[in-house]
Parts: C-alpha cells; structure tokens; sequence
C-alpha cells in the first residue's frame, strides 16, 4: 500500500487563500439566513396588516385560533394564557417575528435572534402545530430546527455583527 501527501492544486475562490469548499462552508449558513429573516419579517407583517387576525373573535382572528387549538396542544396553560389577552398576544407574536427577521437578515444579534425564533416556532409548534399526524406534516417544528445552527453559528458574514468584530478586532490590533 502507498502513502503519499496530498497536494491540493486548486486555486483560491473568493477569499484569498481559501479554496472553494472553505468558501462555502464559511457561507453555508447564509441562505438559511436569508430565508428565514425574510419569512419571519413576512410573516409578522401579515400578521400587522391583516384585519381579521388582530381580533379577540371571529373567523381568522388569533382568538379563534387560539380556542380552536387549545384542546389539542401539547401545554394547554400556554393557550389559555394567550386568551387572557388575545390581541396583545397577537401583537407580541407579529413584533416578534418581526424583531427577529431584521436581526437575522441583517445579523444584528444574530444568535438572540435566532434564539428568539427557535422560541416563537417552538411555542407555536407546542400550541398551533402540536396535533399534525404525523408530526412532520406542520412546518413549526422544521423551523425551530432550521433555527438551531443560527444559535449556535451566529451571522459570520455579511452580518452587523461581522464588522463589529472586526471593528474592535481593528481597534484593539488584531487580538480580538
């Protein structure tokens, strides 16, 4: 059997002196990114924007959701918490989809926010979604797992929080 050293002849792709497959595992994240800061941001604005959702009754309000689900879920008492105040639970629902689809998009925060959303999927998925069969059928528990390599990698590039780091990376000469 021979050995022999490998010798990588590929050339650098995008960043330096980086090969291609260390280019695209430092950007791998960044499509999930994206389309999760882009659907949470939609979705807490359809939310905002649609009339019958912001209503305590009726059909299409959270209220009405919320009733209709409440036997159903896998923590009652979270349901019947959101109907002491339907409306204001509606509304802390939409402004938190929206805080978390800026952050993510942008990478402000990113891990917060991407804990933030892995938190909003899972409630709804404890509450809306917990009485699909089979589970796989509602989409709330694939987002709280889409949201999870977010919590842990953050936003490395193209994120706020990347020119932070480099800023006080900068600032402080490089030891940060």
């Amino acid at each position: 059997m021979t050995h022999s050293t490998r010798m990588d002849t590929q050339t650098p792709y995008l960043d330096g002196d980086r090969n291609w497959r260390d280019t695209a595992t430092r950007y791998a994240l960044l499509p999930l990114r994206v389309f999760l800061g882009v659907t949470f941001i939609y979705a807490g604005l359809d939310k905002l924007t649609d009339s019958a959702f912001m209503k305590s009754s009726g059909a299409g309000s959270i209220g009405e959701t919320m009733r209709a689900v409440r036997d159903s879920s896998a923590i009652p008492a979270l349901v019947d918490l959101s109907l002491k105040n339907p409306v204001g639970f509606g509304y802390a629902i939409a402004f938190g989809e929206l805080a978390v689809g800026i952050g993510t998009l942008i990478g402000l925060l990113a891990r917060l926010a991407a804990l933030g959303g892995a938190l909003i999927s899972l409630s709804l998925w404890l509450t809306i979604s917990w009485a699909n069969d089979p589970y796989y059928y509602g989409n709330d528990l694939a987002y709280l797992m889409a949201w999870l390599p977010l919590v842990l990698a953050g936003a490395s590039v193209f994120s706020l929080d990347a020119a932070i780091r480099g800023r006080r990376r900068q600032r402080s000469g490089g030891y940060r």
